[in-house]
């Protein structure tokens, strides 16, 4: 079977798109036939991917990537060097997606770019407005392919995932050669699979009876997932290491399952909208097998498989496309598009629509990935997703480079990708800050992702970071040997870089003491994220957390017994679950975009961090105002100094946690310790408060989970509008003496606070308004922190924290 390949358009953009068109239809009938219609000029909804490149931004690639918000038109799209379009640089018309990655570079420099929607029958729209921004001097070239060319790239022929049938002989010399030890580790994992083949019966759907996210139901749904890897990844482990020599009893086997799993409903128990953790590996491990086996298999045979991958691609993109375009804040799409990719790639020309499906994911890649982070690295939802997603994308990756020529490691992001490991997350860590499933993380289980990311881009302190934790770490398997030729990497220390960095785009602040070693270091980590509180990046903005010396101390606090439970929504979502405040018992808004926060200042040194988190955009209305300020005088005083402020009186709840009980024998002077690790915190302001600690949530999870931390909160007794709270916290080794005492006072603008840190002195000036004017101690300042450190044998160090300086 041979379809055309270069089909000039997607077949169907799904439901959504349907509806739209209704409302666009409206919206003409009732503008003049001679009058073309007017797009709205609104403001990025929440949730939405926007306007991009947004007005005044700077792209760091050349050409930039063109969105804007979808309302089912055939595109036109003009970029020019001036408004009036003059002296136009680039156009582009017939564009159906809301999405545009020109085929060429500008160069850098300065542009405006506007658009336009045309319906079958109707004048197009007025063009937008011009939209003005900048293509930075070093920005990396990354043109997208036209799609006619993008699709004639890919091989006629099989294998075209991972590697392309010319590689095949190169590939069969080095498992023979230098790379014989990995090949007979696939020989012997091979030989496993033949003596206890996987079972390839269809698994059982739900009970009708049974409830969604119920033990029994958790235990299917995640069942049926490994039950459809061991199937259908053994058979593509065969099939691939049957290419590489003569093993036709592997190809044979490898044959047998797919054919076996081809028989299973293709919307039953594995079909990707009815559990898609089963659905999605169940197709791309499925589009491997075919690739890498195709050669063993019947044309009739070929047809069994291009019927189910028919349905299942179908299922995939009817839900992806456009959607994932417009809103691609959606935790799981963020996978599924790639694995659409490789689907597409397999059963080009051989199914109808898989043009469509590799032009959506290329459109994805190009323009609205990566969703969870800016250029500067990071991830919003946290190590453990990064690692599982990023993990996954480096398989497309893989694909894109084989099969279309395109190098994924060149975008900006990759080329910063791996400081978010190192500095989150140093060598002997143990917990992975904000995010699903990190809170027992440890440094390690980063190894194997950075070995790729370290070799990919060629990066030194990358490697460093790998030697450190055990040394390089293929992922075995397939994936593992054809990634045995990656280039080696010399490491580098990261000695001249400073200890602490700023991820501006997820929010969050690594605050360290060193970046070596973990175990003789003290972290803070602040978040005030612009993404907010959705997905499984739900703690709340401004909250903190501590390690000291290879030890978790302060902690975001519970654990997921199941996504989405009782203990998951009403505790973990829940600004209560952690090192944040409450107003009158008030949270942040739940798991929402909406939780608005981000980083206003932030300033590193060897001696002294400084960094400013604005969640004043959290709560709601009621609370006009919430700045939290973290001075790190490195590495044994922290000082979290906080403004607030709310429309009404209002009790203040400040929260606390740990894995340990807090000893509150001295309400002011409260103690937590986790065996060699212990920090005193002092609250300085304000005075009266109540303490309460309890290790129960509210609500606990499900009985077969034991764990339980302790949580402390201190609340406020009088009711006030406007309310400060400053606390020293002073990590140190548990029966080390350590640094105490100091003079606090306010003062008109603020407070004034001396304190020491070892043999070093600090001096604060704390505003309590951006307007505020202090004079103390010879400094001066007009709403902005300033402090001095002095230390002996070295001049004072002074700095003013402007907010906005970043």
């Amino acid at each position: 079977m041979n379809l055309t390949r270069r089909s000039k358009t997607p077949r169907r953009v799904g439901t959504s798109i349907f509806l739209s068109a209704i409302v666009s239809s409206l919206l003409l009938a009732a503008v003049p036939a001679q009058a073309g219609l007017i797009l709205p000029d609104s403001p990025d909804r929440p949730g939405y991917w926007g306007r991009r490149p947004a007005e005044g931004s700077v792209s760091q690639t050349d050409p930039p990537s063109f969105t804007w918000p979808d309302t089912q038109y055939v595109w036109e799209l003009q970029c020019a060097r001036d408004a009036g379009f003059d002296d136009v640089v680039y156009s582009a018309a017939g564009i159906e997606l809301n999405v545009h990655c020109p085929p060429k570079a500008f160069g850098p420099g300065r542009y405006f770019w506007r658009y336009r929607g045309t319906r079958a029958g109707d004048r197009p729209s007025i063009w937008t407005k011009p939209y003005a921004f900048n293509i930075a001097d070093d920005a990396v070239q990354m043109p997208m392919p036209k799609r006619r060319e993008l699709l004639s790239r890919i091989p006629d022929s099989h294998p075209r995932l991972f590697l392309r049938p010319e590689n095949l002989p190169k590939l069969r010399r080095l498992a023979q050669g230098k790379m014989q030890r990995q090949y007979e580790n696939l020989v012997k994992q091979c030989d496993k699979i033949l003596a206890e083949p996987p079972p390839t019966a269809e698994p059982p759907k739900y009970p009708p009876d049974m409830a969604r996210k119920s033990e029994g139901w958790r235990k299917m749904w995640w069942g049926n997932r490994t039950y459809t890897i061991k199937a259908l990844n053994s058979a593509a482990t065969l099939a691939f290491t049957r290419l590489l020599g003569d093993q036709d009893k592997y190809g044979r086997e490898a044959k047998r399952i797919l054919l076996e799993c081809a028989k299973w409903d293709p919307k039953g128990s594995t079909g990707y909208r009815y559990n898609d953790e089963a659905g999605m590996p169940y197709n791309y491990y499925f589009a491997r097998t075919y690739t890498f086996v195709n050669d063993l298999l019947t044309e009739q045979e070929k047809e069994i498989c291009r019927k189910v991958m028919k349905v299942r691609g179908d299922e995939m993109y009817d839900h992806l496309c456009p959607r994932h375009l417009q809103r691609p804040y959606s935790s799981h799409s963020n996978r599924a598009w790639h694995f659409l990719g490789e689907v597409g790639i397999a059963f080009l020309d051989e199914v109808e629509g898989a043009d469509d499906w590799v032009w959506f994911a290329t459109n994805v890649f190009f323009n609205t990935y990566p969703v969870w982070s800016d250029d500067d690295g990071g991830w919003h939802e946290g190590v453990s997703y990064w690692s599982s997603y990023i993990g996954r994308f480096t398989w497309w990756a893989d694909v894109m480079r084989e099969a279309m020529g395109i190098d994924a490691y060149d975008k900006p992001y990759f080329s910063k990708i791996g400081y978010y490991a190192m500095y989150l997350m140093p060598p002997g860590k143990v917990g992975g800050g904000f995010g699903d499933l990190t809170a027992r993380r440890t440094a390690k289980s980063n190894r194997q992702l950075m070995t790729v990311l370290a070799a990919q881009a060629q990066n030194p302190h990358w490697q460093w970071y790998v030697d450190q934790l055990g040394g390089p770490d293929s992922a075995g398997g397939y994936i593992g040997f054809l990634r045995g030729q990656l280039p080696k990497v010399e490491a580098k220390p990261p000695t001249d870089l400073p200890s602490s960095r700023l991820f501006g785009g997820t929010g969050q602040a690594y605050l360290n003491s060193g970046l070596t070693d973990a175990s003789e270091s003290v972290q803070v980590v602040l978040k005030a994220s612009p993404f907010g509180t959705q997905s499984h990046g739900y703690e709340a903005n401004n909250s903190f957390l501590l390690w000291a010396y290879g030890k978790r101390l302060l902690i975001r606090s519970g654990y997921r017994d199941i996504y989405g439970s009782a203990h998951h929504q009403n505790w973990m979502w829940s600004t209560r679950s952690t090192n944040c405040i409450t107003i009158n018992g008030q949270d942040q808004l739940k798991h929402t975009v909406r939780a608005q926060g981000r980083i206003v200042a932030f300033e590193t040194t060897p001696d002294v961090d400084v960094v400013i988190g604005d969640a004043s955009d959290s709560y709601g209305p009621e609370v006009e105002l919430f700045k939290r300020a973290i001075l790190f005088v490195k590495p044994d005083l922290v000082i979290v100094y906080d403004r607030l402020k709310a429309r009404e009186p209002s009790t203040f709840e400040y929260w606390l946690h740990a894995v340990n009980e807090f000893d509150l024998d001295n309400p002011r002077h409260v103690k937590v310790t986790n065996g060699e690790a212990a920090c005193t915190i002092t609250f300085l302001k304000p005075r009266g408060l109540t303490f309460e600690q309890t290790n129960e949530y509210d609500p606990n999870p499900r009985s077969r989970v034991s764990l339980r931390e302790w949580h402390v909160t201190a609340r406020t007794e009088e009711k006030r509008k406007q309310m400060e709270f400053l606390v020293l916290y002073r990590p140190h080794r548990a029966g080390e003496s350590f640094a105490s005492g100091g003079v606090f006072h306010k003062t008109p603008g603020g407070y004034f606070l001396k304190t020491g840190a070892a043999d070093r002195k600090l001096t604060a000036l704390l505003p309590t308004d951006d307007n505020a004017t202090m004079e103390a101690a010879g400094l001066r300042t007009t709403g902005a922190i300033k402090l001095k450190l002095e230390s002996p044998g070295q001049p004072a160090q002074i700095l003013e924290i402007r907010e906005d300086r970043m």
